[in-house]
């Protein structure tokens, strides 16, 4: 199954629900978009005030091309319905819900989303971070196929904190996560979005990881601070070889000289119709990048 069509979630930015001044500034940063949350970010006697700023700022309006996602609290804690409950109305992109084990989570959080009236187009997105998670994931995702599921998110910070593996640089330990998490998502035509970096003053290793992510076939990565966002959207975006490349190839499928041929030289190198479907997408990807940006 081919990647979903070019959405581009390169830069996914978590900020507090509880923070005026961050719901503000959120609709000023160059992310792709902005996860308003629920969960960690906000202290247990904060959380219904922060609720209710969620959803009046998202009415608000004003977050541009940012995608807006919400992270609600586990339906298992005292505040997970409600949040459910309370942002049925609110224009998101989508709920991002945290702690799911199995397919049944899926199952259920849909029904309760549709439920409580969220419009057909707000998706559903999970949280991959408990072990159980980790070894349902194919299940997890393959619940895509009847329910709201549209992404995998990586929390990376709860797996360790559940297994006593440690985050080195490198992530050696969890690169089998990584590449399950990318098969699982590709398997059931489902975005995939990196876990986040917790060194903000580490810009070579934000920058590591985003380039590690890419090349695990990510389609983008969670941050947890503004200054992250330029690393992923470079590191993330088609390089100018990358995209000459890819136009070459398209080219040359294109020329009528080369008409049912399905395998072609081109820069001395073999390349087959899949590479063509590939380059057209990553040309896809830029387009939506220089679109945005111009």
């Amino acid at each position: 199954m081919n990647p979903p069509e070019p959405m581009l979630l390169r830069s996914v930015l978590y900020m507090p629900a509880s923070n005026p001044r961050a719901l503000a500034k959120a609709r000023t940063l160059d992310c792709d978009a902005v996860a308003l949350d629920l969960e960690d970010a906000v202290a247990p006697e904060a959380k219904p005030a922060a609720r209710a700023a969620l959803a009046a700022d998202v009415r608000a309006g004003g977050f541009g091309h940012r995608r807006v996602i919400a992270r609600i609290n586990a339906l298992a804690t005292p505040w997970g319905h409600a949040d459910l409950a309370a942002l049925a109305q609110v224009p998101i992109t989508a709920l991002l819900v945290p702690k799911v084990a199995d397919a049944p989570d899926i199952v259920a959080l849909s029904a309760a989303m549709d439920a409580a009236g969220y419009p057909a187009h707000v998706a559903l997105w999970v949280m991959i971070e408990t072990p159980r998670a980790v070894l349902a994931i194919e299940r997890i995702a393959a619940a895509a196929a009847t329910t709201r599921l549209t992404a995998l998110v990586l929390g990376l910070n709860d797996l360790a904190k559940d297994t006593g593996i440690v985050q080195a640089p490198g992530r050696a330990p969890f690169v089998p996560v990584l590449v399950n998490t990318v098969l699982a998502a590709r398997s059931h035509g489902l975005i995939a979005l990196d876990g986040v970096c917790n060194a903000i003053d580490d810009f070579a290793r934000i920058e590591a990881e985003c380039a590690q992510a890419r090349d695990f076939g990510f389609d983008g990565k969670t941050l947890i601070h503004p200054a992250q966002i330029a690393s992923a959207n470079r590191l993330f975006a088609p390089s100018p070889a990358d995209l000459a490349s890819a136009q070459a190839i398209v080219a040359a499928f294109a020329d009528p000289a080369n008409a049912g041929k399905g395998a072609l030289k081109v820069a001395g190198q073999l390349v087959e119709v899949l590479h063509r479907d590939s380059a057209a997408r990553l040309i896809a990807t830029a387009a939506a990048i220089a679109a945005r940006e111009g």
